[in-house]
């Protein structure tokens, strides 16, 4: 008798804390997909208009020639003939670019190559955003108060990006520090001397392959460049993103997409040349630049 009473109290227990574990998962999938949807990536590229052949852009053999139960990767080879420009809000329709982020690129640029992969504006023409590929690539970021100071932009001295291979770059921004991860082996860590709560304005341009008023442009090969809300994301780049030759791709993951319908996207009042919801980039003199 005894243990009968005891067997209908361990299975009154038993389905309570099945009914509790069964509410806890549920609650945990529903925050791993709310978390997922959040940190959708923005496919750069994409909202570039790569996919249609713009001047100074052709399709080309990507990363892998070969790849396991896949097609062939399929990159852009980009000359200097390149003035590829988008409205940031292009990139980012709700305004808001995330304060911790991730941002990952598969990019083989021209051997010897010293410039600028993308450069983030705000309305006033001043650079917020930049990342350097190269020998010895420094990473720009200048929040809403100025921060940090030139003289303070990360540097990553031991990279260098410009040695005519193909390279696997996946940058962390999280809180006052920022990593670098080459090849999905090399990590480097600098520290981001930003202000709390730290802004990137979305209401500037997005430029490709250079800064306002440089010389210096990219030339090479880009395979996918995104930007993701999400600073862990960079450290799984190399398994979700851009796996190796012998892994299959992830069918969702962005790369190089088919042309789709043009999009008619809102104009900037900024210092830029061109119409279309693409900004033919014409080195239109801005009001205030970071040289």
């Amino acid at each position: 008798m005894e243990t009968q009473r005891w067997s209908a109290r361990w299975k009154t227990k038993r389905r309570l804390w099945d009914s509790t574990l069964s509410a806890v998962i549920t609650l945990v999938l529903l925050f791993q997909t709310a978390t997922a949807q959040a940190a959708e990536p923005v496919d750069v590229l994409k909202a570039l208009d790569f996919q249609s052949s713009p001047d100074g852009v052709q399709k080309t053999p990507g990363f892998c020639k070969m790849r396991r139960g896949a097609k062939p990767d399929i990159a852009y080879r980009v000359s200097k003939q390149a003035q590829i420009s988008a409205p940031t809000n292009q990139l980012f329709p709700d305004g808001v670019f995330p304060e911790d982020f991730s941002i990952m690129f598969t990019v083989k640029p021209k051997a010897g190559l010293q410039s600028f992969l993308l450069s983030v504006y705000n309305q006033q023409g001043v650079q917020q955003l930049g990342m350097e590929v190269g020998r010895a690539p420094v990473f720009l970021y200048e929040d809403q108060h100025g921060k940090p100071a030139p003289e303070d932009y990360p540097l990553f001295r031991s990279i260098n990006l410009a040695d005519g291979k193909w390279h696997r770059v996946a940058i962390s921004v999280e809180k006052k520090s920022v990593t670098m991860i080459v090849d999905c082996k090399k990590k480097v860590t600098k520290p981001l001397s930003r202000s709390d709560q730290a802004v990137i304005n979305t209401e500037g341009i997005t430029v490709f392959g250079t800064r306002i008023l440089d010389e210096e442009v990219f030339e090479g090969d880009i395979q996918q460049l995104l930007i993701v809300a999400d600073p862990r994301a960079a450290y799984d780049y190399c398994e979700h993103y851009s796996p190796d030759c012998e892994n299959p791709s992830h069918h969702d993951t962005p790369q190089n997409q088919e042309p789709e319908p043009d999009q008619v996207s809102p104009s900037v009042s900024l210092p830029v040349c061109g119409s279309g919801h693409i900004i033919v980039f014409k080195l239109c003199t801005p009001s205030r630049t970071l040289a």
